[in-house]
């Protein structure tokens, strides 16, 4: 009966539809014959088949990821990109994996550094939100340029790489997810300020940027936003979602006022609370990963505009007052002189403040707590700023809104981490300082690198912000032409430039060269340097003044008629370079023998190349064109002195 396939066929079909004892009637079978013919419906596959059925998923999701690189779909989801001899840079999109919605993303201030590092490197981070990139004065303004440029200046053997990746509106999320990145360079030095945007931030529990409050949700997804196949699955369910509701919205009023929209989250409450803890959990596991890879860190005490800063959003708190009468409180305290109690109140006010823009008191203690915890020196930025402020309670004197400080607030920051880092040893080892310690600070100030026109980028990004929510009642839909010259006003050249950069007319390098172009023209060599300077500084693969000019000329951004022999040999005099200074001034003197300052210039040349006898002959021109010059009469006294001490020198050798 086993046998009988035709039979076996028919039970198996049958067997469907009716139960054993049925088909054992029907075929005159025991129910035990029918049951062992029925359990070989269940038909065994090989092995590998099972294998295939658990790898087809991985290896298609493998080969179409592979696929989408291959074919450049999307944006680049590396941490770093090269960026040219031998460096590297951030990637200018990594910051789209914080931001899903694809309306905003946030930029760092492009520091480079080197692929390979040297031995003589001394190599620091910068990590956290916009206040730690140096906004409104990014990058130039930066504290982490304070820091730069006190390097370069004390230690000038040593090869110094500050290289901040802070970027706007970004949370403990984002340095959890860069930190990783950071380590593989071989950091000496991580920096870290960060806590104002642990609820309004991309990925914070107040953002509209957000995938929800589940610690474990939210780094998986930063995980997974690391592959092409994600931005695929992304871009079709927006692209499905924009056809169904025909909508495609996009941000047109300022960062802060679409991030929050209206979320309120009072003191104490439940999204409060996993505010902090978000905070606390994410710090933690930062600095548990540094430790752990002998990396030191230096974290900084949260600081904001007290005195002068409203409270946003006062609403009704079990236990408390409100923000504003809190606030109101702190005003009259101050007036009457009760400092200590009024700065109680301002903090209090700052704290009871619905709309989180500010960090809370909890984020503080979180950060002193941590830091002790594993050995991290904590700056106390909050009381080094209370201690340079008025009353002893900082306000608009060090800051330019609600918590992003002004320049000197951002030169304040940079000396109080570099106090630190000489503090407890985390400088270059390689070589003593050259500057006397007490000199640094005023020596660093007078030679930071910074424009009028980067002062004036600052004080508008400052002022668009503040003409927009939650600064005023209502939200602005969008920036009209009319509105950018209402709101900054421009008065001149400068002005002018500055208001084309904002409206992204202009990008930032072609507005210095720009505005360097125009000191040019009016024979202002000294604003012309500052400015190619501030350039090469901010891009330094182009390493000099010539290697700038020869970028910009091989992209037809600069015209050579500009560049006379006169302006050149004023360029290379003012930077030192006395022969070439000469080389120009005696090319621009053939056609200006009668130009008394022209001939001053090429007698100083002279002087300070160490040829004495022709920087007579031409300053002697000069003097005789203007007798009553005291420049030159002055320089004719020095080089009487110089020539006299030769004399000297060569009778006593003489002589012996």
């Amino acid at each position: 009966m086993n046998g009988n396939k035709d039979i076996r066929k028919k039970i198996l079909a049958d067997g469907k539809k009716r139960t054993p004892e049925q088909l054992s009637k029907k075929y005159n079978l025991s129910v035990k014959e029918i049951n062992e013919i029925l359990k070989t419906s269940s038909r065994k596959y090989p092995k590998w088949f099972y294998v295939v059925l658990v790898l087809a998923p991985v290896i298609f999701i493998t080969l179409l990821e592979l696929l989408l690189r291959a074919t450049d779909y999307g944006y680049n989801t590396e941490q770093w990109v090269d960026a040219g001899n031998g460096k590297l840079i951030i990637n200018p999109e990594v910051g789209r994996r914080y931001f899903p919605s694809g309306n905003f993303t946030p930029n760092t201030i492009e520091d480079m550094f080197d692929l390979h590092k040297k031995p003589n490197a001394f190599r620091v981070f910068v990590l956290g939100g916009s206040s730690a990139q140096g906004y409104p004065f990014n990058p130039m303004g930066a504290f982490s340029r304070y820091i730069r440029k006190r390097l370069e200046l004390v230690y000038p053997e040593s090869n110094i790489e500050i290289v901040n990746v802070a970027m706007t509106a970004v949370n403990s999320y984002t340095i959890l997810d860069l930190l990783p990145g950071v380590l593989e360079k071989e950091p000496d030095l991580i920096l870290i300020y960060a806590g104002h945007n642990e609820y309004y931030g991309a990925l914070g529990v107040g953002s509209v940027e957000s995938y929800g409050t589940s610690r474990a949700l939210i780094k998986l997804m930063l995980y997974l936003n690391k592959y092409k196949i994600t931005q695929l699955t992304r871009d079709a369910i927006n692209s499905i979602a924009s056809l169904l509701t025909g909508e495609n919205i996009k941000s047109h009023g300022t960062l802060m006022s679409e991030i929050a929209q209206d979320k309120l989250i009072p003191v104490n409450s439940e999204e409060f609370a996993e505010g902090v803890q978000q905070f606390r959990e994410n710090m933690d596991e930062i600095l548990r990963l540094s430790k752990e890879r002998g990396t030191p860190v230096i974290l900084g005490k949260l600081v904001c505009n007290l005195k002068d800063q409203k409270p946003f959003a006062s609403v009704e708190t079990p236990d408390y007052v409100t923000a504003i009468e809190a606030y109101e409180n702190a005003v009259r305290e101050l007036n009457k002189g009760n400092l200590k109690k009024a700065d109680s109140l301002f903090v209090l006010a700052k704290d009871l403040d619905a709309l989180r823009f500010r960090a809370p008191q909890a984020m503080n203690s979180i950060i002193e707590e941590l830091g002790y915890k594993y050995g991290a020196p904590v700056v106390p930025l909050d009381s080094i700023f209370n201690a340079a402020s008025p009353s002893g309670i900082v306000g608009d004197n060090l800051m330019v809104d609600h918590l992003h400080p002004n320049l000197q607030g951002y030169q304040l920051m940079g000396k109080s981490y570099y106090d630190y880092m000489h503090k407890f040893g985390y400088l270059p080892p390689i070589e003593r300082g050259k500057i006397p310690y007490e000199k640094q600070d005023s020596i660093t100030v007078a030679n930071f690198v910074f424009t009028r026109l980067d002062s004036t980028l600052g004080v508008y990004y400052a002022k668009l912000l503040k003409s927009d929510w939650p600064f005023a009642e209502k939200r602005r839909n969008k920036f009209n032409q009319s509105d950018f010259m209402n709101i900054l006003n421009p008065k001149d050249f400068i002005d002018s430039l500055a208001a084309a950069r904002i409206e992204n007319k202009v990008s930032w390098v072609d507005a210095h060269l720009i505005a360097a172009t125009y000191h040019l023209r009016r024979d202002e060599i000294k604003n012309y340097l500052k400015y190619m300077d501030v350039i090469i500084y901010q891009y330094p693969v182009l390493k000099d003044l010539d290697g700038a000019l020869r970028f910009f000329y091989a992209q037809n951004k600069i015209n050579l008629n500009d560049y006379t022999p006169r302006r050149n040999g004023l360029m290379a005099l003012y930077i030192g370079n006395y022969r070439n200074a000469i080389k120009y001034l005696k090319q621009a003197y053939l056609s200006a023998p009668d130009d008394a300052g022209l001939l001053y210039n090429l007698a100083y040349a002279f002087y300070k190349n160490n040829e004495l006898d022709s920087a007579n002959v031409y300053l002697n021109r000069s003097l005789a064109l203007v007798p009553g010059d005291k420049d030159a009469i002055q320089l004719k006294t020095e080089i009487g002195k110089k020539l006299k001490n030769k004399t000297l020198h060569k009778t006593r050798k003489y002589e012996c």
